[in-house]
């Protein structure tokens, strides 16, 4: 067990969710050709001013067949448990079952510079595009991190969102306050990016689930940390601390898979996605937007066939009970990675927003697992 004053992963506290190994990094990019990238912007403190900070945001990008994509499409689809919230082109992805670009995570109002500077990079790397073959509709998902950043002063911009595809890699991924989830707060604790995969067998073949959250939902006494009331249990301790109370929500949450799967496996499997949410505490508030994005590598459909005809490896209906399980555990510590890994963070007017307690953590599922064991 890592020192419980250095900020580490949840496994580190002697937590192990779920009954299925975990892939090499225990992340999204455990799924072949699978990349990750940040850009996070901290900048300023003391009180508001609109325009000029603090500033406490980013962009994470998430490459889903590394930087080819556009040409090699890959098969997506996505479910939405609560809707107050933005997933920008999602509408196209459930439609034709297809994901064509990189998928960027950003804060509510810089939706749109993502947007405009996805479509910039890809004019850039596909010149024909709009000109010879199709424009596309770029994904990026949003979450309200206004408590610590001044979220209207759009701080944002381009360059950022370039970095992050530039930085875009495979192998370890950067979590907590990075990227996208930079001023994210999740059950009044300092949240933002987190990780986790589960390597599955199923017939006579291993897959890789993995996903990755941009995660901003909850009230403190919800929390929950493999079914331990950890949020109420930790109350006492924050009484003292002014909370932010009327721009609750949400998560973005993405998965990643090498299994053969159709449109219609990837919707059921992010449906079980929102399951993973729910365990950690979510109910779905009225305010909060719980998103999820699902695609799968091991196809890709290319952007011009001249037979017009396309061969898909696909897994039967019946063997996607273990890929359901691993899909809500990958899910429910890739939250936990976020909370665990995320320091203290104060932002806007000295908002101040704690980090996970972890020595605190480890003693709860310490407690837990002997009266088990003596049970």
């Amino acid at each position: 067990m890592r020192p419980p004053g250095r900020r580490c992963r949840v496994r580190d506290l002697g937590l192990k969710i779920g009954r299925f190994p975990t892939g090499r990094f225990n992340a999204i990019t455990d799924v072949p050709r699978v990349l990750v990238g940040h850009s996070t912007i901290i900048r300023g403190s003391g009180a508001l001013k609109p325009g000029s900070g603090p500033v406490r945001t980013g962009v994470t990008a998430i490459l889903p067949n590394a930087h080819n994509v556009y040409l090699e499409r890959v098969a997506g689809s996505g479910f939405v448990l609560n809707g107050a919230g933005e997933l920008s082109g999602l509408t196209q992805v459930m439609e034709w079952g297809l994901i064509e670009t990189p998928i960027l995570l950003t804060n509510s109002l810089s939706v749109g510079t993502c947007s405009e500077a996805l479509v910039n990079h890809m004019v850039q790397r596909y010149p024909g595009m709009g000109v010879k073959s199709d424009v596309v509709l770029p994904l990026v998902g949003e979450c309200d991190d206004s408590w610590l950043n001044d979220i209207a002063g759009r701080h944002v911009r381009a360059e950022h969102v370039f970095q992050a595809i530039a930085d875009a890699k495979s192998g370890p991924v950067l979590e907590g306050a990075v990227g996208g989830g930079t001023g994210m707060v999740t059950c009044d604790l300092k949240g933002g990016i987190g990780s986790s995969s589960r390597r599955v067998k199923t017939g006579e073949h291993t897959y890789t689930i993995g996903v990755l959250v941009m995660t901003n939902f909850g009230t403190l006494e919800d929390l929950r940390v493999d079914g331990i009331p950890a949020g109420r249990m930790l109350a006492e301790r924050f009484a003292h601390l002014s909370r932010r109370r009327e721009n609750y929500g949400s998560i973005i949450a993405v998965l990643a898979t090498d299994a053969p799967l159709l449109p219609h496996h990837l919707q059921r499997l992010a449906k079980r996605v929102a399951l993973g949410i729910g365990r950690t505490g979510s109910y779905a508030a009225h305010g909060s937007g719980e998103i999820v994005l699902a695609f799968s590598s091991a196809n890709t459909i290319p952007r011009k066939n001249p037979k017009m005809l396309y061969r898909m490896k696909i897994l039967l209906d019946d063997c996607m009970d273990p890929l359901y399980e691993a899909a809500i555990h990958a899910s429910e510590e890739a939250i936990l990675n976020a909370l665990c890994m995320a320091s203290d963070m104060t932002g806007v007017d000295d908002h101040f927003v704690p980090a996970l307690p972890l020595g605190a953590v480890a003693e709860m599922i310490a407690r837990r697992d002997a009266a088990l064991k003596g049970a």
